[in-house]
């Protein structure tokens, strides 16, 4: 059964970088769209950014000019690079993956972003 595994959150000052990882057991090409989410406290889950097996990619307005999404097919896995970072990017960011039968989730990866 395929899973995806987040890696990299943690804490960081305003104006910081983090780079998050999705390593997927399997083929990326597996799916239609990969691409990130996030959750914050006491707020729904929003769309972060995709990105397609053609290599299109999607960003929610918030993060435009400071998130860039991409992928290694090498390695099987989807990266978020976050620059800039601001104090209201803080969440639970999960990746996911879907085709037009099923969509997959990881179990989320803590980012807060605070001074």
């Amino acid at each position: 059964q395929v899973q995806l595994v987040e890696s990299g959150g943690g804490l960081v000052q305003p104006g910081g970088s983090l780079r998050l990882s999705c390593a997927v057991s399997g083929s990326i090409f597996t799916f239609d769209v990969m691409g990130w989410h996030r959750q914050a406290p006491g707020k729904e889950r929003e769309l972060v950014s995709t990105i397609t097996r053609d290599s299109s990619t999607n960003y929610a307005d918030s993060v435009k000019g400071r998130f860039a999404i991409s992928r290694d097919v090498v390695k099987n896995t989807v990266y978020l690079q976050m620059n800039s970072l601001k104090p209201e990017d803080t969440a639970v960011y999960y990746c996911n993956a879907r085709t037009n039968k099923f969509s997959l989730w990881g179990q989320g990866t803590q980012v807060a972003v605070s001074s």
